[in-house]
């Protein structure tokens, strides 16, 4: 079964080399095809934000993993995943972690060059710059890697206690005490009052250095938690098009009325909910503030969120696919892919549907098989 932008129906394409040279539909086999005995052919999964590298380059708090091999490991759960073409979001500082996300992102960018110089990744890698704009000393860390030819996104957040995500100071507490930094109710309260104090110098400045940068060398920008309106209208006036994981579904409408793109937690969708309380993707996709899904923490939510729009939500399938293909392709300027027609690039899917689950089952990158 082909999922095509507008259609499922039966059929097959014919690759060569790294393209799509035809398409069909009915029941043609020719001879040698591959019979996927009804399974579903989609193309290949666009992921424009995972911190899912962090898991295997520090599995275990205080016990860091070798960078090459975390990469390979990485690499490898996406593509079981069914994403060809990924957009690494690395973090510009962190508020608590004194310099530990600094060094994973220094290793990180080593594994990754390395492992594409000697072609040992399966999926197609490219770089998400998250910028933490609360965090002293990011715009000296960000201008060096503007000219990195697999930039293809910035992101502007502020993880600064008391607002957006973290508008519940009680959920910052929590995240950091799951890396081991703990607090007294006094030391809490200090921590609190230095890093409002830390953003009232920092985030203005810092930001408008960021949207310099980015308006310089052409990128493209997103915002971040956004919870009110007067989030999105900053992030609107700034330059940004993409609102990535609106906290509420009123940010969310102001996003829709403002021409941004919606990017929402594939993870929410599976879990049901948000994991820290934030509005549920699900109602998002209902009220139609959802343009694009992200697996962010969770691989495997991406193929399976967009199924759960369809079978949750009411979307038709190649609508509910789009989420995760053409249209994260199309905002990102990937021209060559997203969807099952000639001349793309070959990057596709088998997936089988176990019950309500799908399950990939191959996958081709370039028209090379991966999986």
């Amino acid at each position: 079964m082909l999922v095509l932008p507008d259609q499922v129906v039966m059929g097959g394409i014919e690759v060569q080399g790294d393209r799509i040279t035809r398409l069909w539909t009915g029941d043609e086999k020719p001879g040698g095809a591959i019979d996927f005995e009804g399974d579903f052919l989609l193309p290949g999964l666009i992921e424009l934000h995972t911190d899912n590298l962090e898991k295997h380059l520090l599995p275990r708090a205080g016990a860091a993993w070798p960078a090459l091999p975390a990469m390979l490991a990485h690499d490898a759960q996406l593509l079981a995943a069914g994403i060809t073409t990924v957009l690494e979001a690395l973090a510009l500082g962190d508020l608590e972690e004194d310099g530990g996300r600094l060094d994973t992102l220094r290793n990180a960018l080593a594994a990754l060059d390395e492992a594409r110089e000697h072609k040992l990744l399966r999926s197609e890698h490219y770089l998400h710059l998250r910028c933490e704009l609360s965090w002293p000393g990011l715009l000296d860390r960000v201008e060096p890697l503007m000219t990195r030819k697999d930039l293809r996104l910035l992101s502007v957040m502020d993880h600064t206690p008391g607002q957006r995500q973290y508008h519940d100071v009680r959920q910052y507490r929590t995240y950091y005490s799951r890396s081991g930094i703990t607090w007294s109710d006094e030391e809490f309260t200090a921590v609190l009052e230095e890093r409002r104090a830390q953003q009232g110098l920092l985030r203005e400045v810092q930001l408008a250095g960021v949207m310099q940068l980015a308006h310089r060398h052409s990128l493209l920008v997103a915002s971040h938690d956004d919870t009110d309106v007067a989030h999105v209208d900053e992030a609107v006036a700034v330059g940004a098009r993409i609102c990535e994981f609106p906290t509420t579904l009123a940010a969310a409408h102001a996003a829709r009325e403002r021409g941004l793109h919606i990017v929402a937690g594939a993870s929410n969708l599976v879990r049901g909910g948000s994991h820290a309380g934030n509005v549920a993707a699900i109602l998002l996709a209902r009220a139609g503030c959802l343009d694009i899904l992200s697996s962010d923490y969770m691989p495997t939510s991406l193929l399976q969120g967009a199924f759960i729009l369809h079978q949750q939500a009411a979307w038709p399938l190649p609508e509910a696919m789009a989420t995760v293909t053409a249209t994260p392709a199309a905002v990102l300027g990937f021209d060559d892919r997203g969807r099952l027609d000639s001349g793309l690039r070959a990057d596709l899917l088998r997936v089988r549907m176990h019950r309500s689950q799908p399950v990939v089952r191959s996958a081709w990158v370039a028209g090379v098989q991966r999986l």
